[in-house]
C-alpha cells in the first residue's frame, strides 16, 4: 500500500486520506470561497474521487451553487471539500485540513479577477 496524505476537521470528528501523489493546487480567490471559510482566499488540491477515502464520521453537505456542493464538519465548521459539477471525477480538498498543510504548496491562483486588492499574486 503506497503513503497516504491524511487530514481531517478542526475537532477531529471528520478524517480523511488519499494517495500520496503530485495533485494540481490552487489559492481560489472567488467570492463564495471567501465567504464560505471568512478567509481571503482558499488552498485546493484536486485528487481524483478514486484515491480519496472518509477514515472518520460523514461531513454536512451544503449545495454552494448550481454547479457545486461543499462539505464541512456539522460539529466545528471546519470546511473539508467541494465537489464541481464540471469535473465530476475530482474533490477538491481544502490543503489547510491537510495534517500537514506546510507539504502542499499551490501551484497557482484561480479567479484573480475577484482576488482582493490588498493581497498579490504567487510568484
Amino acid at each position: 500500500m503506497s503513503e497516504r496524505i491524511e487530514g481531517g476537521c478542526f475537532c477531529g470528528s471528520i478524517r480523511y486520506n488519499f494517495e500520496n501523489k503530485d495533485y494540481s493546487s490552487s489559492n481560489c480567490h472567488c467570492s463564495m470561497c471567501r465567504r464560505i471559510s471568512g478567509a481571503a482566499f482558499v488552498s485546493w488540491m484536486a485528487v481524483p474521487k478514486s484515491n480519496f477515502e472518509y477514515s472518520q464520521g460523514e461531513p454536512k453537505k451544503l449545495i454552494s451553487s448550481s454547479h457545486g456542493t461543499r462539505y464541512f464538519c456539522k460539529e466545528c465548521g471546519t470546511p473539508v471539500v467541494c465537489l464541481l459539477e464540471e469535473y465530476p471525477e475530482y474533490i477538491y480538498i481544502t490543503i489547510c485540513s491537510l495534517d500537514r498543510p506546510e507539504d502542499f504548496k499551490p501551484k497557482g491562483d484561480m479567479y484573480t479577477d475577484e482576488m482582493l486588492p490588498w493581497l498579490e499574486k504567487n510568484k
